[in-house]
Protein backbone atom coordinates (compact mmCIF):
# COMPACT_ATOMS: atom_id res chain seq x y z
CA UNK A 1 0.00 0.00 0.00
CA UNK A 2 3.35 2.41 0.76
CA UNK A 3 4.30 1.81 -2.52
CA UNK A 4 1.23 2.18 -4.44
CA UNK A 5 0.58 5.20 -2.66
CA UNK A 6 4.45 6.77 -3.81
CA UNK A 7 3.08 5.86 -6.64
CA UNK A 8 0.07 8.10 -6.88
CA UNK A 9 1.58 10.99 -5.25
CA UNK A 10 4.75 10.93 -6.67
CA UNK A 11 2.72 11.42 -10.50
CA UNK A 12 0.82 14.29 -9.03
CA UNK A 13 3.64 15.88 -7.33
CA UNK A 14 5.87 15.55 -10.78
CA UNK A 15 2.91 16.90 -12.84
CA UNK A 16 2.99 19.92 -10.68
CA UNK A 17 6.24 20.84 -10.47
CA UNK A 18 6.64 20.70 -14.43
CA UNK A 19 3.15 22.05 -15.08
CA UNK A 20 4.01 25.65 -15.77
CA UNK A 21 7.20 24.71 -18.49
CA UNK A 22 5.19 22.30 -20.20
CA UNK A 23 6.07 22.47 -23.93
CA UNK A 24 7.85 26.02 -23.43
CA UNK A 25 10.68 24.50 -24.39
CA UNK A 26 11.66 22.69 -27.56
CA UNK A 27 14.53 21.22 -28.70
CA UNK A 28 16.41 22.77 -25.80
CA UNK A 29 16.82 22.39 -21.93
CA UNK A 30 15.93 24.41 -19.33
CA UNK A 31 18.87 26.05 -18.17
CA UNK A 32 20.05 25.97 -14.21
CA UNK A 33 19.71 29.72 -13.71
CA UNK A 34 15.78 29.16 -14.88
CA UNK A 35 13.77 29.20 -11.35
CA UNK A 36 11.28 26.09 -11.06
CA UNK A 37 9.65 27.24 -7.91
CA UNK A 38 7.02 25.02 -5.58
CA UNK A 39 5.25 27.40 -3.62
CA UNK A 40 2.98 26.93 -0.78
CA UNK A 41 -0.53 25.54 -2.46
CA UNK A 42 0.76 24.92 -5.26
CA UNK A 43 -1.22 21.96 -6.18
CA UNK A 44 -4.31 23.24 -4.68
CA UNK A 45 -3.93 26.32 -7.11
CA UNK A 46 -3.63 24.07 -10.27
CA UNK A 47 -6.63 21.84 -8.88
CA UNK A 48 -8.75 24.89 -8.25
CA UNK A 49 -7.49 26.89 -11.48
CA UNK A 50 -5.87 24.14 -14.17
CA UNK A 51 -7.30 21.80 -13.30
CA UNK A 52 -6.77 19.94 -16.82
CA UNK A 53 -3.14 19.45 -15.73
CA UNK A 54 -3.91 16.32 -14.26
CA UNK A 55 -4.92 14.97 -17.81
CA UNK A 56 -2.10 12.20 -16.58
CA UNK A 57 -3.66 11.33 -13.44
CA UNK A 58 -7.19 11.50 -14.28
CA UNK A 59 -7.01 9.65 -17.55
CA UNK A 60 -5.41 6.22 -15.89
CA UNK A 61 -8.56 7.03 -13.08
CA UNK A 62 -10.90 6.32 -16.62
CA UNK A 63 -9.09 2.88 -17.11
CA UNK A 64 -8.90 2.29 -13.19
CA UNK A 65 -12.78 2.92 -12.74
CA UNK A 66 -13.83 0.50 -15.43
CA UNK A 67 -11.23 -2.76 -13.77
CA UNK A 68 -13.36 -1.25 -10.51
CA UNK A 69 -16.56 -1.76 -12.48
CA UNK A 70 -15.77 -4.59 -14.55
CA UNK A 71 -13.21 -6.68 -12.87
CA UNK A 72 -9.82 -6.76 -13.80
CA UNK A 73 -10.38 -8.69 -17.03
CA UNK A 74 -12.41 -5.48 -18.34
CA UNK A 75 -12.74 -5.81 -21.60
CA UNK A 76 -10.56 -3.25 -24.41
CA UNK A 77 -14.15 -2.39 -25.85
CA UNK A 78 -15.41 -1.29 -22.25
CA UNK A 79 -12.46 0.52 -21.73
CA UNK A 80 -12.40 2.30 -24.93
CA UNK A 81 -16.14 3.01 -24.99
CA UNK A 82 -15.33 4.96 -21.49
CA UNK A 83 -12.18 6.72 -22.49
CA UNK A 84 -14.58 7.82 -26.22
CA UNK A 85 -17.17 9.18 -23.87
CA UNK A 86 -15.29 10.93 -20.71
CA UNK A 87 -15.91 14.51 -20.41
CA UNK A 88 -11.99 15.38 -20.68
CA UNK A 89 -10.73 17.11 -23.81
CA UNK A 90 -8.19 15.19 -25.41
CA UNK A 91 -4.90 15.82 -28.09
CA UNK A 92 -3.03 13.73 -30.74
CA UNK A 93 -3.22 10.15 -29.92
CA UNK A 94 -5.95 10.01 -27.40
CA UNK A 95 -7.84 12.98 -29.71
CA UNK A 96 -7.40 10.36 -32.53
CA UNK A 97 -8.22 7.50 -31.00
CA UNK A 98 -11.88 8.75 -29.33
CA UNK A 99 -12.65 9.95 -32.83
CA UNK A 100 -11.96 6.23 -34.08
CA UNK A 101 -14.06 5.16 -31.32
CA UNK A 102 -16.68 7.39 -31.75
CA UNK A 103 -16.57 6.63 -35.34
CA UNK A 104 -16.64 2.65 -35.12
CA UNK A 105 -13.12 1.90 -35.77
CA UNK A 106 -12.70 -0.22 -32.01
CA UNK A 107 -8.70 -0.86 -30.30
CA UNK A 108 -6.22 -2.09 -31.60
CA UNK A 109 -6.93 -0.43 -34.70
CA UNK A 110 -8.13 2.55 -33.30
CA UNK A 111 -3.93 3.31 -32.42
CA UNK A 112 -2.98 1.78 -35.62
CA UNK A 113 -0.57 4.17 -37.50
CA UNK A 114 -2.90 3.65 -40.32
CA UNK A 115 -5.87 5.42 -38.44
CA UNK A 116 -3.83 7.32 -36.51
CA UNK A 117 -1.00 9.58 -37.12
CA UNK A 118 -0.38 10.10 -33.46
CA UNK A 119 0.80 6.39 -33.13
CA UNK A 120 4.35 6.72 -31.52
CA UNK A 121 3.49 10.01 -29.44
CA UNK A 122 3.62 10.24 -25.89
CA UNK A 123 -0.02 9.17 -25.03
CA UNK A 124 0.30 5.83 -23.51
CA UNK A 125 3.04 6.52 -21.83
CA UNK A 126 1.45 9.22 -19.17
CA UNK A 127 -1.72 6.52 -18.57
CA UNK A 128 -0.16 3.44 -17.89
CA UNK A 129 1.09 4.02 -14.51
CA UNK A 130 -1.84 2.49 -13.07
CA UNK A 131 -1.28 -1.23 -15.14
CA UNK A 132 2.09 -1.54 -13.40
CA UNK A 133 0.91 -0.11 -9.36
CA UNK A 134 -1.98 -2.96 -10.00
CA UNK A 135 0.43 -5.93 -10.77
CA UNK A 136 3.35 -5.55 -8.34
CA UNK A 137 6.14 -7.67 -9.40
CA UNK A 138 4.07 -9.03 -11.73
CA UNK A 139 5.53 -7.54 -15.24
CA UNK A 140 4.00 -9.65 -17.53
CA UNK A 141 0.86 -9.21 -15.43
CA UNK A 142 0.93 -5.23 -16.59
CA UNK A 143 2.39 -5.93 -19.92
CA UNK A 144 -1.30 -7.92 -20.95
CA UNK A 145 -3.09 -5.27 -18.89
CA UNK A 146 -1.05 -2.74 -21.51
CA UNK A 147 -1.99 -4.71 -24.49
CA UNK A 148 -5.96 -3.86 -23.61
CA UNK A 149 -5.58 -0.32 -23.01
CA UNK A 150 -2.36 0.81 -24.53
CA UNK A 151 -3.69 -0.05 -28.46
CA UNK A 152 -6.70 1.80 -27.84
CA UNK A 153 -4.94 5.37 -28.74
CA UNK A 154 -0.96 3.49 -29.61
CA UNK A 155 1.15 1.73 -31.90
CA UNK A 156 4.78 0.32 -31.49
CA UNK A 157 7.07 2.56 -29.67
CA UNK A 158 4.06 5.21 -28.95
CA UNK A 159 2.48 1.54 -27.24
CA UNK A 160 6.26 0.89 -25.58
CA UNK A 161 6.52 3.92 -23.92
CA UNK A 162 3.49 2.92 -21.35
CA UNK A 163 4.35 -1.00 -21.87
CA UNK A 164 8.36 0.18 -20.41
CA UNK A 165 6.35 3.01 -17.64
CA UNK A 166 4.24 -0.08 -16.52
CA UNK A 167 7.22 -2.56 -16.18
CA UNK A 168 9.42 0.33 -13.95
CA UNK A 169 6.70 0.62 -12.03
CA UNK A 170 6.07 -3.32 -11.83
CA UNK A 171 9.70 -3.99 -10.43
CA UNK A 172 9.81 -0.44 -8.08
CA UNK A 173 8.00 -3.30 -5.76
CA UNK A 174 10.88 -5.48 -5.96
CA UNK A 175 13.66 -3.24 -6.22
CA UNK A 176 15.05 -0.44 -4.57
CA UNK A 177 17.83 -0.29 -7.31
CA UNK A 178 16.96 1.98 -10.08
CA UNK A 179 19.48 0.87 -12.68
CA UNK A 180 18.18 -2.71 -12.24
CA UNK A 181 14.32 -1.45 -12.42
CA UNK A 182 15.22 0.46 -15.41
CA UNK A 183 17.45 -2.73 -16.96
CA UNK A 184 14.81 -5.51 -16.08
CA UNK A 185 12.18 -3.51 -16.96
CA UNK A 186 13.50 -2.92 -20.11
CA UNK A 187 13.44 -6.48 -20.73
CA UNK A 188 9.64 -6.52 -21.68
CA UNK A 189 10.76 -4.41 -25.00
CA UNK A 190 11.54 -6.08 -27.92
CA UNK A 191 15.33 -5.50 -29.02
CA UNK A 192 14.70 -4.97 -32.43
CA UNK A 193 12.34 -2.14 -31.62
CA UNK A 194 13.58 1.88 -32.11
CA UNK A 195 11.96 2.29 -28.49
CA UNK A 196 14.10 -0.29 -26.97
CA UNK A 197 17.75 0.93 -28.53
CA UNK A 198 17.43 4.62 -27.35
CA UNK A 199 16.43 3.15 -23.67
CA UNK A 200 19.51 1.05 -23.73
CA UNK A 201 21.42 3.75 -25.10
CA UNK A 202 20.54 6.09 -22.03
CA UNK A 203 21.49 3.27 -19.87
CA UNK A 204 24.95 3.24 -21.43
CA UNK A 205 25.34 6.80 -21.33
CA UNK A 206 24.37 7.00 -18.09
CA UNK A 207 27.32 4.74 -17.12
CA UNK A 208 30.15 6.43 -19.55
CA UNK A 209 29.00 9.73 -18.24
CA UNK A 210 27.52 9.28 -14.72
CA UNK A 211 27.68 12.57 -13.68
CA UNK A 212 26.82 14.72 -16.33
CA UNK A 213 22.76 14.45 -17.49
CA UNK A 214 23.25 17.01 -20.01
CA UNK A 215 25.88 15.24 -21.43
CA UNK A 216 23.35 12.35 -22.27
CA UNK A 217 20.91 14.95 -22.90
CA UNK A 218 22.93 15.90 -26.25
CA UNK A 219 23.55 12.34 -27.24
CA UNK A 220 19.86 11.99 -27.19
CA UNK A 221 19.11 14.97 -29.27
CA UNK A 222 21.46 14.36 -31.61
CA UNK A 223 20.47 10.30 -32.05
CA UNK A 224 17.25 10.08 -30.71
CA UNK A 225 15.05 13.48 -31.41
CA UNK A 226 13.92 12.85 -35.36
CA UNK A 227 9.74 12.56 -35.52
CA UNK A 228 8.13 11.44 -38.30
CA UNK A 229 4.84 10.73 -37.07
CA UNK A 230 2.78 13.11 -35.31
CA UNK A 231 1.98 15.81 -37.79
CA UNK A 232 2.32 18.22 -35.57
CA UNK A 233 6.20 17.49 -34.78
CA UNK A 234 7.62 17.09 -37.81
CA UNK A 235 10.10 20.29 -38.99
CA UNK A 236 9.40 21.65 -36.24
CA UNK A 237 11.52 21.62 -32.34
CA UNK A 238 7.86 20.18 -30.83
CA UNK A 239 8.56 16.55 -29.59
CA UNK A 240 6.05 14.27 -28.66
CA UNK A 241 7.03 11.16 -29.19
CA UNK A 242 7.44 8.41 -26.96
CA UNK A 243 11.17 7.52 -27.42
CA UNK A 244 12.68 11.16 -26.69
CA UNK A 245 10.25 11.71 -23.84
CA UNK A 246 10.90 8.30 -22.32
CA UNK A 247 14.48 8.64 -22.79
CA UNK A 248 14.01 12.18 -20.41
CA UNK A 249 11.93 10.08 -17.62
CA UNK A 250 14.72 7.76 -17.66
CA UNK A 251 17.67 10.50 -17.47
CA UNK A 252 15.37 11.61 -14.34
CA UNK A 253 15.31 8.89 -12.60
CA UNK A 254 19.38 7.70 -13.14
CA UNK A 255 20.67 10.52 -12.62
CA UNK A 256 18.42 11.28 -9.62
CA UNK A 257 19.94 8.93 -7.94
CA UNK A 258 17.14 8.18 -5.81
CA UNK A 259 16.41 11.71 -4.61
CA UNK A 260 13.08 13.18 -5.01
CA UNK A 261 14.31 16.76 -5.79
CA UNK A 262 17.19 15.85 -7.88
CA UNK A 263 14.70 13.55 -10.07
CA UNK A 264 12.06 15.49 -10.55
CA UNK A 265 14.11 18.27 -11.80
CA UNK A 266 16.16 16.67 -14.33
CA UNK A 267 13.07 15.09 -15.74
CA UNK A 268 11.67 18.92 -15.88
CA UNK A 269 14.80 20.73 -17.32
CA UNK A 270 14.93 18.02 -19.91
CA UNK A 271 12.12 20.30 -21.74
CA UNK A 272 9.52 19.26 -24.19
CA UNK A 273 6.39 17.50 -22.33
CA UNK A 274 8.14 18.58 -19.22
CA UNK A 275 5.21 18.23 -16.79
CA UNK A 276 4.59 14.36 -18.05
CA UNK A 277 8.04 13.53 -17.61
CA UNK A 278 8.45 14.10 -14.32
CA UNK A 279 5.20 13.01 -13.62
CA UNK A 280 6.29 9.72 -14.35
CA UNK A 281 9.69 9.82 -13.16
CA UNK A 282 8.49 10.82 -9.93
CA UNK A 283 6.01 8.39 -9.61
CA UNK A 284 8.09 5.72 -10.31
CA UNK A 285 10.54 6.79 -7.75
CA UNK A 286 7.54 7.12 -5.51
CA UNK A 287 6.98 3.72 -5.45
CA UNK A 288 10.59 2.84 -5.23
CA UNK A 289 10.33 4.55 -2.12
CA UNK A 290 7.24 4.42 -1.02
CA UNK A 291 4.52 7.14 0.28
CA UNK A 292 6.13 7.54 4.01
CA UNK A 293 9.81 7.86 2.39
CA UNK A 294 8.58 11.13 0.08
CA UNK A 295 10.01 14.32 1.69
CA UNK A 296 7.68 16.42 3.75
CA UNK A 297 8.64 19.47 1.48
CA UNK A 298 6.93 18.07 -1.39
CA UNK A 299 3.77 16.67 0.75
CA UNK A 300 2.54 19.20 2.48
CA UNK A 301 1.47 20.63 -0.44
CA UNK A 302 -0.02 17.21 -1.75
CA UNK A 303 -2.19 16.73 1.67
CA UNK A 304 -4.20 19.88 0.78
CA UNK A 305 -6.01 17.77 -1.83
CA UNK A 306 -5.80 14.03 -1.23
CA UNK A 307 -9.52 14.37 -0.46
CA UNK A 308 -10.76 16.38 -3.96
CA UNK A 309 -11.87 14.69 -6.95
CA UNK A 310 -10.03 15.10 -9.53
CA UNK A 311 -11.19 16.97 -12.51
CA UNK A 312 -13.94 15.10 -14.43
CA UNK A 313 -14.02 12.43 -12.12
CA UNK A 314 -15.65 11.28 -8.68
CA UNK A 315 -12.21 10.03 -7.66
CA UNK A 316 -9.70 11.52 -5.00
CA UNK A 317 -6.07 10.42 -4.38
CA UNK A 318 -7.49 8.68 -1.32
CA UNK A 319 -9.86 6.67 -3.40
CA UNK A 320 -7.03 6.10 -5.67
CA UNK A 321 -4.53 4.40 -3.10
CA UNK A 322 -7.78 2.50 -2.13
CA UNK A 323 -9.13 1.34 -5.48
CA UNK A 324 -5.16 0.41 -7.37
CA UNK A 325 -4.67 -1.59 -3.59
CA UNK A 326 -7.81 -3.73 -4.49
CA UNK A 327 -6.77 -4.14 -7.88
CA UNK A 328 -3.36 -5.09 -6.65
CA UNK A 329 -4.75 -7.95 -4.16
CA UNK A 330 -6.85 -9.33 -7.16
CA UNK A 331 -3.77 -9.48 -9.63
CA UNK A 332 -1.52 -10.86 -6.97
CA UNK A 333 -3.85 -13.88 -6.30
CA UNK A 334 -4.52 -13.98 -9.68
CA UNK A 335 -0.51 -14.60 -10.92
CA UNK A 336 -0.46 -17.23 -7.80
CA UNK A 337 0.06 -15.35 -5.03
CA UNK A 338 -1.26 -15.38 -1.62
CA UNK A 339 -3.07 -13.25 0.52
CA UNK A 340 -3.49 -13.80 4.04
CA UNK A 341 -3.81 -11.09 6.72
CA UNK A 342 -1.59 -8.57 6.53
CA UNK A 343 0.44 -11.01 4.76
CA UNK A 344 1.03 -10.65 0.89
CA UNK A 345 3.31 -13.78 -1.30
CA UNK A 346 3.96 -12.40 -5.01
CA UNK A 347 5.11 -14.97 -7.61
CA UNK A 348 7.62 -12.52 -8.90
CA UNK A 349 7.69 -12.53 -12.94
CA UNK A 350 10.83 -12.81 -15.20
CA UNK A 351 9.74 -9.97 -17.60
CA UNK A 352 8.81 -11.51 -21.30
CA UNK A 353 9.35 -9.14 -24.30
CA UNK A 354 5.78 -7.84 -25.87
CA UNK A 355 5.28 -8.36 -29.66
CA UNK A 356 7.65 -6.16 -31.84
CA UNK A 357 6.13 -3.59 -34.17
CA UNK A 358 6.84 -0.57 -36.16
CA UNK A 359 4.68 2.37 -37.14
CA UNK A 360 5.50 4.64 -39.92
CA UNK A 361 7.73 2.01 -42.13
CA UNK A 362 9.66 3.60 -44.93
CA UNK A 363 7.78 6.89 -44.34
CA UNK A 364 9.95 10.00 -44.13
CA UNK A 365 8.63 13.66 -44.21
CA UNK A 366 9.75 15.59 -47.43
CA UNK A 367 7.37 18.72 -47.27
CA UNK A 368 5.53 21.12 -44.97
CA UNK A 369 3.21 23.30 -47.30
CA UNK A 370 1.61 26.22 -45.57
CA UNK A 371 -2.21 26.39 -47.14
CA UNK A 372 -4.05 28.65 -45.11
CA UNK A 373 -7.25 28.91 -47.04
CA UNK A 374 -10.92 27.29 -47.01
CA UNK A 375 -11.94 25.02 -48.68
CA UNK A 376 -14.14 26.90 -50.92
CA UNK A 377 -10.35 28.70 -52.20
CA UNK A 378 -8.00 25.74 -52.02
CA UNK A 379 -8.81 23.64 -55.52
CA UNK A 380 -6.43 20.69 -56.53
CA UNK A 381 -4.08 20.33 -54.45
CA UNK A 382 -0.53 18.61 -56.01
CA UNK A 383 2.22 17.07 -54.00
CA UNK A 384 4.97 14.58 -55.00
CA UNK A 385 5.37 11.15 -52.54
CA UNK A 386 3.89 8.19 -51.11
CA UNK A 387 1.61 10.03 -48.00
CA UNK A 388 -0.21 13.18 -47.54
CA UNK A 389 -1.62 14.43 -43.77
CA UNK A 390 -4.09 17.55 -43.95
CA UNK A 391 -4.14 19.58 -41.10
CA UNK A 392 -6.73 22.12 -40.58
CA UNK A 393 -10.25 22.54 -38.72
CA UNK A 394 -14.06 23.09 -38.68
CA UNK A 395 -15.70 26.32 -37.52
CA UNK A 396 -19.15 26.29 -36.87
CA UNK A 397 -21.93 28.42 -34.55
CA UNK A 398 -23.60 25.45 -34.65
CA UNK A 399 -22.00 23.05 -32.41
CA UNK A 400 -23.52 19.86 -33.39
CA UNK A 401 -22.84 20.40 -36.72
CA UNK A 402 -20.81 17.72 -38.62
CA UNK A 403 -19.39 18.35 -41.95
CA UNK A 404 -19.01 15.66 -44.74
CA UNK A 405 -16.11 16.22 -46.90
CA UNK A 406 -15.57 13.71 -49.45
CA UNK A 407 -11.49 13.30 -50.43
CA UNK A 408 -9.94 12.00 -53.46
CA UNK A 409 -6.95 11.23 -54.80
CA UNK A 410 -6.02 11.26 -58.93
CA UNK A 411 -10.31 10.89 -59.36
CA UNK A 412 -10.88 8.23 -56.68
CA UNK A 413 -13.07 8.73 -53.52
CA UNK A 414 -10.83 7.58 -50.99
CA UNK A 415 -12.95 8.46 -47.82
CA UNK A 416 -15.98 10.31 -47.16
CA UNK A 417 -14.61 12.47 -43.86
CA UNK A 418 -16.69 13.31 -40.98
CA UNK A 419 -15.22 16.83 -39.39
CA UNK A 420 -17.36 17.77 -36.30
CA UNK A 421 -17.51 21.19 -35.04
CA UNK A 422 -17.25 20.16 -31.70
CA UNK A 423 -13.94 20.41 -30.12
CA UNK A 424 -14.27 17.33 -27.70
CA UNK A 425 -14.94 14.91 -30.52
CA UNK A 426 -13.01 16.74 -32.84
CA UNK A 427 -11.27 14.98 -36.08
CA UNK A 428 -7.47 16.25 -35.19
CA UNK A 429 -6.43 15.82 -38.71
CA UNK A 430 -8.61 16.52 -41.50
CA UNK A 431 -7.40 13.69 -43.53
CA UNK A 432 -4.40 11.37 -44.23
CA UNK A 433 -3.64 8.87 -46.67
CA UNK A 434 0.31 6.38 -46.47
CA UNK A 435 1.10 4.04 -48.53
CA UNK A 436 0.63 5.34 -51.81
CA UNK A 437 2.49 5.02 -54.96
CA UNK A 438 5.47 7.56 -55.21
CA UNK A 439 4.88 10.11 -57.77
CA UNK A 440 2.57 12.92 -58.25
CA UNK A 441 -0.79 12.96 -57.27
CA UNK A 442 -3.81 15.28 -57.00
CA UNK A 443 -5.98 15.80 -54.38
CA UNK A 444 -9.51 17.47 -54.42
CA UNK A 445 -12.09 17.72 -52.09
CA UNK A 446 -16.11 18.09 -51.74
CA UNK A 447 -17.89 19.33 -49.15
CA UNK A 448 -21.38 17.51 -49.29
CA UNK A 449 -23.10 19.52 -46.60
CA UNK A 450 -22.20 23.32 -46.98
CA UNK A 451 -24.04 25.57 -43.74
CA UNK A 452 -23.94 29.32 -43.55
CA UNK A 453 -21.65 29.98 -40.62
CA UNK A 454 -19.45 27.55 -41.09
CA UNK A 455 -16.10 27.39 -42.78
CA UNK A 456 -13.79 24.27 -43.21
CA UNK A 457 -9.79 25.73 -42.99
CA UNK A 458 -7.49 23.59 -44.33
CA UNK A 459 -4.29 24.85 -42.46
CA UNK A 460 -1.04 22.66 -43.71
CA UNK A 461 -0.20 19.94 -45.93
CA UNK A 462 2.56 17.10 -44.96
CA UNK A 463 3.90 15.34 -47.88
CA UNK A 464 5.56 12.10 -47.04
CA UNK A 465 7.95 9.49 -49.37
CA UNK A 466 10.34 6.89 -49.28
CA UNK A 467 13.05 8.53 -48.94
CA UNK A 468 14.43 11.67 -47.16
CA UNK A 469 14.88 14.63 -49.86
CA UNK A 470 18.25 15.51 -49.46
CA UNK A 471 19.19 18.79 -50.50
CA UNK A 472 22.08 19.01 -53.06
CA UNK A 473 22.03 23.27 -53.53
CA UNK A 474 25.54 24.19 -52.49
CA UNK A 475 26.39 27.81 -52.37
CA UNK A 476 29.27 28.61 -54.27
Amino acid sequence: MDKIKGGWAGQTIGCTYGGPTEFKYNGTMIQDYIPINWPDGFIKWYFDNIPGLYDDVYMDLTFVQVFDRLGIDAPADSLAMAFANAGYVLWHANQAARYNILNGIMPPASGHWLNNPHADDIDFQIEADFAGLMSPGMVNSATETCDRVGHIMNYGDGWYGGVYVAAMYSMAFVSNNIEFVATEALKAIPEQSTYYQCMSDVIAWHKQFPDDWKRTWFECEKKWSSDIGCPDGVFVPFDIDAVINSAYVLIGLLYGEGDFYKTIDIATRCGEDSDCNPATAAGILGAIIGYSNIPEYWMANLREVEDIPFAYTNISLKKTYELSFGQALQVIERGGGKIAGDSVTIICQQPVPVRYEKAFEGLYPVELRNLKKTIADVGTVEFDGTGIVLKGNVRSKNQDYVALVEVYIDGQLEETVKLPALYRIRRHEIFWKYQLTKGKHLATFKWLNPEKDATINFRDLLVYSDAPKVNHHQPN
